[in-house]
């Protein structure tokens, strides 16, 4: 429940559960203390902030003899929203938000100068469904 709605009370928790405020403050505690719930945040509507534009990047090194450090040397560029180290031909997919076209082109620029790593790039049209709550 708390991941579709991390505002959600120990109060409607509990009602929802058929838990005790204190035993829904209890499990919530245990469970940040474990670390299985990480963090709250709140979600914003990208376009209303002036992103609109959603791309994924693959980078490839330019010289796979290099050390694998892309990903920290990307961690000053505040348009990557997600790094995500994969398997396959490239070493890592990137999650960007920018504004405009022209500014990704930029931003893809900056990637490849900072980490001198090859991209691949795919612009997102449309996005169904995101961030969805896992199935527990």
């Amino acid at each position: 429940m708390l991941c579709r709605d991390g505002r959600m009370s120990f109060t409607d928790l509990g009602r929802a559960t058929g838990l005790s405020v204190s035993a829904v403050h209890q499990r919530v505690r245990r469970l940040e203390q474990r670390g299985v719930i990480t963090s709250y945040t709140a979600l914003v509507d990208h376009t209303q902030i002036g992103l609109p534009l959603t791309a994924f990047v693959s980078i490839t090194p330019i010289d796979p003899s290099q050390p694998d450090d892309a990903a920290e040397r990307l961690t000053h560029i505040v348009e990557i929203e997600a790094c995500h180290s994969v398997a396959g031909e490239e070493s890592y997919l990137l999650k960007v938000r920018v504004a405009t076209p022209a500014a990704l082109e930029t931003l893809l620029q900056r990637i490849r100068a900072a980490a001198g790593v090859s991209t691949r790039t795919l612009v997102v049209l449309s996005t169904p469904y995101e961030g969805r709550p896992p199935a527990l």
